[in-house]
């Protein structure tokens, strides 16, 4: 039994790699990739079983893709249980550009999902007798109906479970209309469900995230806090770090400086430190502190790698999470490719 399920509704492998230069109609000589397991929560997972905990990662899984996604998460010790469906998982590349030090992102959509391969979260959700935390992260898939998160947080609520939300467009809508616990948006994702009038007084005109000032910031989130929605709020700053709402409260926490390879994943480690922290019994303000740390240690490592418990401790000047003593998890130290290394 864990604390602490995910659900990954599109989980993929991320292929990492590098090219000496990006330029249009050449042929790009790549060097050798690096896969990954990927996707919200399968990467929410990956950090809390790094960080000393025994969650279960639930995902989407199908074909060579799925099997091959199932054996890695295995060998970092992470307990998987896969819903079955007709669709494979899909492939995400990163590259680097050695020249610029930018990295470029191709997301795939994921595969076309019937709603039916959802049909057993209720009774697994039934069967995990100790859950405490229920996190849903990342993207939905062409096809499946965000109703599914209306009927998780109805049973989340039943059951005492603290259900937490980290998704864009309508799946996060729909979070905050059937009610959670935390949603984690970003700035920008917060304007689209908002809608703030701009300085000019202007009702519909839309706003940019450099556009808000944190008081505003804060007011936004506020107001979904108040109005039940949720009952914590925490918003991504990035590199700035986050802004904590609560009923009544808000208050800016700062994250550590880092010189940043690759943002890939730190909005996913920033969670799984949270609920970590948490899990343990933490404070909510020690949480989010907790989670910007690990977001920023994340941030440190190339591609997919997301964050690591030395770094994490060395950004928090050794005051970090108490760790659960884990048996250790396989390859979680293993060297990247020498090139994906190159920017360090």
């Amino acid at each position: 039994m864990s604390s602490i399920v995910t659900i990954t509704f599109n989980p993929c492998i991320d292929v990492n790699t590098t090219v000496a230069g990006i330029r249009p109609d050449s042929k790009l000589r790549c060097s050798t990739p690096f896969r990954q397991p990927g996707g919200g929560g399968i990467n929410v997972a990956r950090v809390i079983r790094r960080l000393g905990g025994d969650p279960t990662a639930v995902y989407l899984a199908s074909g060579d893709n799925g099997r091959q996604l199932t054996q890695m998460l295995q060998a970092e010790g992470i307990r998987c249980l896969v819903l079955e469906s007709d669709a494979t998982v899909r492939e995400d590349l990163t590259v680097m550009d050695n020249s610029s030090g930018k990295q470029y992102r191709f997301i795939m959509p994921g595969p076309t999902i019937d709603n039916k391969a959802v049909s057993r979260l209720p009774e697994i959700i039934d069967r995990e007798e100790d859950l405490k935390f229920l996190v849903i992260s990342g993207s939905f898939p062409p096809g499946l109906s965000t109703d599914v998160l209306r009927q998780l947080a109805a049973q989340s609520a039943r059951k005492g479970i603290r259900m937490v939300v980290d998704s864009s467009g309508e799946a996060l809508r729909c979070a905050l209309s059937a009610g959670v616990y935390l949603i984690k948006p970003s700035v920008r994702e917060l304007i689209s469900l908002s809608e703030m009038p701009g300085r000019s007084g202007t009702p519909d005109r839309p706003r940019s995230p450099e556009d808000l000032t944190e008081t505003e910031i804060g007011s936004l989130a506020g107001q979904w806090v108040e109005g039940g929605h949720c009952e914590v709020m925490v918003v991504s700053l990035g590199a700035a770090g986050a802004l904590l709402a609560t009923k009544g409260r808000t208050v800016r926490i700062p994250a550590p400086y880092v010189r940043s390879i690759s943002s890939v994943g730190a909005g996913d480690s920033m969670v799984a430190g949270i609920v970590w922290s948490l899990s343990l019994g933490r404070e909510l303000k020690d949480a989010v502190e907790y989670g910007c740390a690990c977001g920023a240690a994340a941030t440190i490592n190339p591609g997919t790698s997301l964050c690591y418990p030395a770094d994490v401790d060395r950004l928090m000047g050794g005051n970090a999470v108490p760790s659960k003593v884990a048996a250790p998890v396989a390859g979680s130290d293993d060297l990247f490719p020498a090139a994906l290394l190159k920017a360090k």
